[in-house]
């Protein structure tokens, strides 16, 4: 069975649009998290004189959720901060050339990140290290990061690999 260019495009966009789509509802829902710690935390310390409980824990721990959650995203849509100055300018061949080199590069980073933060995860996991005020312990919390991390690593690369033309959010 052959299948065409035009088909592999099609199929390329399909699993874009749907990673993107569930990586928009949970970052969605994370961010609703945070709104709603937030509120009951600010509501709680000036109206009652008591803030929620662990509430600053919680909201660096989401925000942190947040981030690395839309991390796919990022990566299917080339949404990395870029400077284009020169690359602006380029045309055909060394365009693909100059997006294949970028993409590499940011998976090599991402990698890098990845194993640094699995590592993290095994020091954290192994004091023990847990929040001070819920107790939440921090290894896991490391190793998700850096999965997800390494997922991305392993998004880019395969675009890089695959010379995938550049995502575009709005095909969401």
């Amino acid at each position: 069975m052959n299948i065409s260019g035009r088909d592999r495009a099609s199929a390329g966009r399909g699993l874009r649009r749907n990673l993107r789509r569930v990586t928009a509802i949970l970052t969605g829902a994370l961010l609703l998290a945070l709104t709603a710690v937030t509120l009951v935390d600010v509501l709680g310390r000036y109206f009652f004189n008591s803030p929620l409980s662990g509430g600053s824990e919680l909201t660096e721990l989401l925000v942190m959720a947040v981030v690395f959650a839309g991390l796919p995203a990022i990566c299917l849509d080339d949404g990395h901060i870029t400077v284009d100055l020169f690359t602006g300018h380029l045309r055909g061949a060394a365009h693909v050339a100059q997006t294949t080199v970028a993409r590499l590069v940011v998976a090599i980073m991402l990698a890098l990140i990845a194993v640094e933060m699995w590592q993290h995860g095994d020091r954290l996991a192994s004091y023990g290290e847990t929040t001070i005020y819920l107790r939440f312990p921090l290894g896991p919390v490391a190793w998700l990061a850096a999965a997800i991390c390494g997922a991305s690593a392993l998004i880019v690369l395969f675009l890089a690999l695959t010379r995938a033309p550049r995502g575009r959010p709005e095909e969401f």
